[in-house]
């Protein structure tokens, strides 16, 4: 069996809880630039773009973002979808860290909530259209996943989307390439190879999502370059 045959368990360095606030923000920072170089937000971007299709510039529209991290991908929304009278968009991050680093990063003009703390806590009353996580679920246990899964099909009024890496010796070994020529921290060189081994295979999701009850035939599962998997569901 490889060493990449299954999801690895050992704990990313930036997860620790130790871990400073001001080196929390100056590796997020650089995995906002890792986002932008592998490509890391386009299928979120066109998902939330199918989704909001039909629905007029006006209509009240809330978007969550879970485990927003440094707030890239809000922001992207952000500004993709300016013209949306209409939109809220929400982060919540466990991690008490990433909301003041994401406003820090943030421009004033840019309507988006950064909250800390459980999104499953999320008051039941406040109305979610849409779901969207990217880079999170290999964080998570599988059993965390499929909790989320099962969450994110009962909250989300409009659909989800996870957007995540694919457990792949190429993907390992040219982020490491590019991590060293890039000369990215080096908290991110780490957890971006180990990341890779925390992520998924094909099988990994169909298993999840049968795990987590979901039809098959309505969850949509798509292999995106470079190294990507994205899964979803519209309404």
């Amino acid at each position: 069996m490889t060493r990449l045959a299954v999801r690895s368990t050992q704990p990313e360095q930036m997860d620790a809880d130790d871990l400073p606030a001001e080196t929390f923000a100056a590796v997020i920072a650089d995995l906002a630039q890792v986002n932008t170089v592998t490509m890391a937000r386009p299928p979120t971007l066109a998902f939330v773009a199918r989704a909001l299709r039909d629905v007029p510039l006006d209509a009240p529209i809330t978007i969550l973002d879970v485990g927003f991290g440094d707030g890239d991908m809000l922001r992207a929304l952000a500004r993709k979808f300016r013209g949306r009278t209409g939109l809220r968009l929400l982060g919540c991050d466990i991690n008490p860290r990433s909301a003041p680093a994401a406003r820090a990063r943030t421009p004033d003009d840019l309507p988006i909530d950064y909250v800390t703390g459980d999104a499953f806590a999320i008051d039941p009353a406040t109305p979610i259209d849409l779901v969207i996580s990217s880079l999170v679920t290999h964080h998570m246990a599988d059993d965390e996943i499929v909790r989320f899964l099962r969450w994110m099909e009962a909250r989300a009024i409009r659909g989800w989307f996870v957007n995540d890496l694919h457990r792949n010796l190429i993907a390992q070994q040219g982020f490491r390439l590019l991590a060293w020529v890039a000369r990215w921290h080096p908290i991110v060189r780490h957890d971006g190879a180990l990341s890779v081994a925390r992520s998924f295979t094909r099988a990994d999701w169909q298993r999840l999502i049968a795990q987590a009850g979901l039809d098959r035939a309505t969850v949509r599962l798509r292999w995106h370059l470079p190294f990507r998997w994205c899964l979803g569901r519209l309404r």
